[in-house]
């Protein structure tokens, strides 16, 4: 049975994606450690304001050239393939240029208007500003491997570019800490540059090594004709523009939390120490764990990308239907255990993680966004490989108008508080991942409500067991044990109940990466 190139891209993709967070966390504990909080405030006053940076100038690159380059490699047009990518990364390297300079100018603007208070912060902002060319480029090289499906150098960029990213960040800070928190905080800061020279010293690497193959598709090839530059780069922004307004959208969507939730539960009643505590438990402790719990989803969602593009070139619908489909019920197979077990265990994994259980009830109520955040991820890849790139975006423009508006219905009230908060985000992303599938049902993509039903009788089944064990263990073991026993047991009957409930038919086992074979035994 031939394997899915896309199901294997999102595993490798996935792995690559939970070692970057697990290198990421180290780092936030010694960084705190180290710099304290008034270090680390100076460090946040800079890192966004890059993000933002990067996220106009380059966020929807790696998805539109993976689209261009997909679409070339369906008709096996390498030249053209090449050509893309070329013309892409001078694109790049002139708007890395532009961006980086505009950080140094935005960070001017920034502190002397007074927007960035604390003027020490300048340093930080300062010395990121080579990290926006570098990953400029690094986002032409992503997009042309992932056109390619070729998920691994990716992969492996990202993974080498945090170690080193982070490396760099805790020693420059360590040395740089005696001269005062400014010069730590921007050490810390500029591990985003060799980070981003790394990345794309590795992807050049892959590209070398690659290209001798590419040559010798491109020496056989006939009747090639070039694309004109003007007509790569009009296409390139057009699809890469919606991809970052929609990325530009994820931190506007969180300012909304930041910006309304401490003001309703002030009228809700409760005072600035009381309001503070509570927004800590949504952004800092049950947020986190949504993001945690999509990784997977992100990753099908960049897959299928690419296999889905090359499909719609050469019209090969049902492809696009079995693609789509078959990445919208692993995405259900992965969340909604994720969502049910982090309800049912909301209590005992804020306990473990954070040390406290009054973040539990705001952890239990989030659980669902789970799913749904994980729906949308997956629609906006189908979505994005059939050219409907600005769908996506005006979903998420919608989602954060009626969030605001439920956030202070619910939040302000004294009965809801944080928990309406929380409510308000299960509802937005449940607004944008039915637009989503909206949008791919007049495409003729539907899901089938049998595998929906057996996906989720399945996962009732998990919760039950998750539950009954953790209340059986915990007497005799502490919190971390019975947490860990509990999520096991209750994961081993997951896989049976869904085996026997026959939620994957044997075709769809067998084109799993690396246990297929054994599956369909």
């Amino acid at each position: 049975m031939a394997k899915d190139k896309f199901l294997r891209g999102a595993l490798i993709l996935t792995v690559a994606g939970l070692m970057v967070k697990v290198i990421g966390s180290v780092n936030r504990i010694l960084l705190s450690r180290m710099l304290g909080g008034e270090g680390i405030g100076l460090y946040q006053m800079a890192y966004p304001v890059y993000l933002l940076m990067l996220s106009v100038s380059s966020a929807g690159v790696p998805i539109a050239v993976s689209i261009l380059v997909a679409e070339k490699v369906a008709r096996n047009d390498f030249a053209g393939a090449g050509r893309i990518f070329k013309v892409t990364l001078a694109l790049m390297a002139v708007f890395g240029l532009l961006f980086g300079g505009g950080l140094f100018g935005v960070s001017n603007l920034l502190l002397s208007s007074g927007i960035i208070r604390d003027t020490r912060a300048s340093l930080a902002l300062y010395v990121l500003t080579p990290a926006v060319f570098f990953s400029s480029i690094l986002a032409s090289f992503r997009g042309y491997f992932q056109g390619y499906q070729m998920m691994t150098p990716p992969a492996v960029s990202q993974v080498l570019e945090q170690l080193v990213r982070v490396m760099t960040m805790v020693i420059l800070a360590y040395f740089l800490l005696p001269y005062g928190l400014e010069y730590a905080a921007a050490g810390a800061a500029f591990g985003a540059v060799p980070g981003a020279l790394t990345g794309l010293v590795v992807l050049g690497w892959f590209y070398h090594r690659a290209s001798l193959n590419w040559q010798e598709k491109i020496a056989v090839q006939d009747n090639y004709k070039a694309d004109p530059i003007g007509l790569i780069a009009k296409r390139l922004v057009l699809l890469a523009l919606p991809v970052s307004c929609a990325n530009i959208m994820v931190p506007v969507t969180s300012s909304i939390d930041m910006l309304l939730v401490p003001n309703c539960l002030a009228l809700a009643g409760f005072g600035v120490a009381e309001a503070t505590t509570l927004f800590g438990y949504l952004s800092g402790m049950a947020q986190p764990l949504i993001m945690m719990a999509t990784i997977p989803t992100m990753s099908i969602a960049a897959s299928l990308v690419p296999a889905v593009s090359e499909a719609f070139t050469l019209q090969r619908f049902d492809e696009i239907r079995a693609k789509s489909l078959t990445a919208l019920k692993i995405c259900l197979l992965l969340t909604l255990p994720a969502a049910v077990g982090m309800w049912v265990l909301a209590e005992p994994i804020s306990l473990v993680l954070y040390g406290t259980g009054k973040a539990a009830p705001v952890i239990g109520c989030i659980a669902p966004s789970i799913v749904f955040l994980g729906i949308f991820q997956v629609t906006t890849g189908a979505l994005q490989g059939i050219g409907r790139t600005t769908v996506p975006m005006w979903n998420m423009v919608a989602g954060a108008l009626v969030k605001t508006v439920t956030l202070y219905a619910l939040t302000s009230r004294p009965d809801l508080n944080i928990l309406g908060a929380a409510w308000a985000s299960n509802i937005n992303f449940v607004l944008v991942a039915c637009l989503n599938v909206y949008f791919l049902w007049r495409e003729g993509l539907v899901l089938a409500g049998g595998s929906l039903a057996r996906i989720g009788l399945a996962s009732l089944v998990l919760g039950f067991t998750a539950r009954l064990t953790y209340a059986a263990v915990v007497p005799g073991a502490g919190q971390v044990i019975s947490l860990a026993v509990s999520m096991l047991a209750a994961g081993v009957v997951y896989v049976v109940a869904a085996g026997i409930l026959g939620v994957l038919t044997p075709e769809e086992k067998g084109k799993l990466p690396f246990i297929g074979k054994y599956l369909r035994k």
